[in-house]
């Protein structure tokens, strides 16, 4: 019986120690470096969540490559939105701080990206709530970069930064 609580002293002595490296860890790897979300709605089809599709991707979001908010024009990204800071939506950046982009419906035909900021869009237009709404967004909104689509397994790919042809800036600035 002695021998029986002293393994399982042994265990649960481990099993904690375990437990209280583990954990700040993986919070430190999830907050820093990478984690999932899932995609919801139609913003950014066909890109994400392709007509039909049953289920809702679920995308690798790269916070360690925006540590330093950088950013190129085509990336997806995800950021707190402007509008409802409780909530983070997933756009691609059209232009960058010192670009000018012509809009689609917002009250500006054309609008100068200040510094700090990027110009983010849905893919699907007419049923985005993005910049053409909301206008430039900061930097400092910015949350990780979307790099990969893990679920369904069917679309498991790598998501390329291609900025489509007719949301190319009409100026950009050098950098």
């Amino acid at each position: 019986m002695a021998q029986a609580r002293g393994w399982l002293r042994r265990y649960l002595k481990a099993f904690c120690k375990g437990f209280f490296v583990a954990v700040p860890v993986a919070v430190t790897f999830l907050d820093k470096v990478a984690c999932v979300a899932r995609v919801e709605g139609a913003s950014m089809q066909p890109s994400l969540n392709p007509g039909g599709s049953p289920s809702s991707d679920v995308v690798l979001l790269n916070h360690w490559k925006v540590r330093n908010f950088e950013v190129q024009r085509g990336d997806i990204v995800s950021l707190v939105s402007p509008k409802n800071p409780a909530q983070k939506i997933i756009k691609r950046v059209i232009a960058l701080e010192g670009d000018i982009v012509q809009t689609i419906g917002h009250r500006k035909r054309f609008v100068r990206v200040p510094r700090g900021h990027m110009w983010v869009e849905g893919d699907h237009h007419g049923h985005s709530f993005d910049s053409n709404s909301f206008g430039p967004v900061s930097l400092g909104l910015l949350h990780a970069h979307a790099t990969h689509i893990l679920w369904p397994p069917g679309r498991w790919q790598r998501l390329e930064s291609v900025l489509p042809p007719e949301r190319t800036p009409v100026q950009t600035e050098v950098q």
